[in-house]
C-alpha cells in the first residue's frame, strides 16, 4: 500500500516548466532521497507534496486521500531555510508549534519534552534559540516537524548548510526517526543519500530520470570499474598502453591512481596484469569496484 501516489505532476512558473510530469510512489517506513543538482526541481516538488504550492498539472494522493483534503495532520515539513522566533526557548517554540497543530497546552508540553529528548536538546530546552548552533537549530526544526506525529516527514536540504559536526548530528537523527515515519528528504549531496536512504528519486531539469533502491539502480547501471593505484607517480606510458586495449573507456588519471571502465572485466584484468608484469609497474592496488552513487548519477544525468 502506498503512502503517497504522484501521477504526472508538473509545475510551471511564467510559462517555464520547473517540474515536468513526474510519477512515483512512496511506501510506508522508507527513507527516500530526492536527489538532484541545484535547480533540478526538488524544492518545488516538496512544496507541492506539502500543499504549499498548487500543481499546474497532475495528481497527488496521500494515504488514499486527494490533496483537496486537509492533510496537515499527517505530514511534517522542514524547509531548507527554517525561520525561528529567536527570542523563544526551544521548548517554548515547540509548544507554540504544537498548539498550532491543535494539541492542547498540556499535550504540547509533554510532546515537546519527549521530542527535545529525542533530538538531544533537553539540556538546551530553556535556552533561547538565537544562541543555538546551526546543527541545534536543524534538530529543533526536525522536532517541530514531528510534533503532530506525522506519517510523512519532508526535509528540504536538511544538512547542506551545516558544518561536519552538525551534519553528522542531523544524519544520525534522521537514521533514528525513520523507524517511526516515512522520510522524504531532498539533497544534492550524494554521500548523504547513499548513507541513509532506502530508495532514490533522481531529478534532473525537472524530470524524474530514475527511481528505485540503491542496489536496484546500481545493478541496472553497473559497469566494470577498475582502479589501479601506484607506489609513486603513474608510469609515463600508461595512457598509451591502456588506450590500445579494446574494452577500456572513460579513463581518468589522478596523481597516483587511474580509474576506468571496462566492458569485459575478465579480459581487461588478464591484459592489465600481464602488462604490469612485463613493464614492472609499481602497482599497490588493483581493484574491480562496484558502481558508486556518484558514478550512477553522472551516467543518468549525462544520458
Amino acid at each position: 500500500m502506498s503512502l503517497i501516489e504522484v501521477k504526472n505532476l508538473s509545475k510551471s512558473f511564467d510559462g517555464e516548466d520547473v517540474v515536468k510530469g513526474i510519477t512515483f510512489e512512496l511506501t510506508p517506513g522508507k527513507c527516500v532521497a530526492l536527489l538532484g543538482p541545484n535547480g533540478a526541481g526538488k524544492t518545488t516538488t516538496l512544496r507541492m507534496l506539502a500543499g504549499f504550492s498548487k500543481p499546474t498539472n497532475g495528481t497527488i494522493t496521500f494515504d488514499e486521500q486527494s490533496l483537496s483534503s486537509d492533510i496537515r495532520n499527517y505530514i511534517g515539513y522542514l524547509p531548507q531555510f527554517p525561520v525561528f522566533h529567536n527570542w523563544m526557548s526551544g521548548k517554548e517554540f515547540l509548544i507554540y508549534v504544537g498548539q498550532l497543530s491543535h494539541l492542547s497546552k498540556s499535550e504540547a508540553d509533554s510532546r515537546a519534552d519527549e521530542l527535545l529528548d529525542r533530538v538531544g536538546l533537553t539540556d538546551a530546552k530553556k535556552q533561547r534559540i538565537g544562541k543555538y548552533s546551526g546543527g541545534m537549530k536543524q534538530r529543533l526544526g526536525i522536532a517541530q516537524a514531528m510534533m503532530n506525529r506525522p506519517k510523512l516527514i519532508m526535509l528540504d536540504e536538511p544538512v547542506s548548510a551545516l558544518d561536519p559536526i552538525g551534519r553528522r548530528e542531523v544524519l544520525n537523527l534522521m537514521r533514528e526517526i525513520k523507524k517511526d515515519a516515512t522520510i522524504l528528504f531532498s539533497t544534492h549531496i550524494l554521500n548523504d543519500a547513499e548513507e541513509i536512504s532506502d530508495e532514490l528519486l533522481l531529478l534532473h531539469h525537472g524530470e524524474l530520470v530514475e527511481q528505485g533502491s540503491l542496489d536496484e539502480l546500481g545493478n541496472l547501471y553497473d559497469s566494470g570499474k577498475i582502479i589501479l593505484a601506484f607506489q609513486d607517480n603513474i608510469p609515463a606510458d600508461m595512457e598509451e598502453k591502456l588506450n590500445k586495449l579494446s574494452h577500456i573507456t572513460d579513463i581518468e588519471f589522478k596523481k597516483q591512481s587511474i580509474e576506468f571502465i571496462s566492458s569485459d572485466v575478465i579480459a581487461s584484468r588478464a591484459e592489465i596484469l600481464q602488462l604490469a608484469v612485463q613493464n614492472d609497474w609499481p602497482l599497490t592496488k588493483f581493484e574491480i569496484a562496484k558502481t558508486t552513487l556518484e558514478d550512477l548519477f553522472m551516467k543518468v544525468v549525462n544520458q
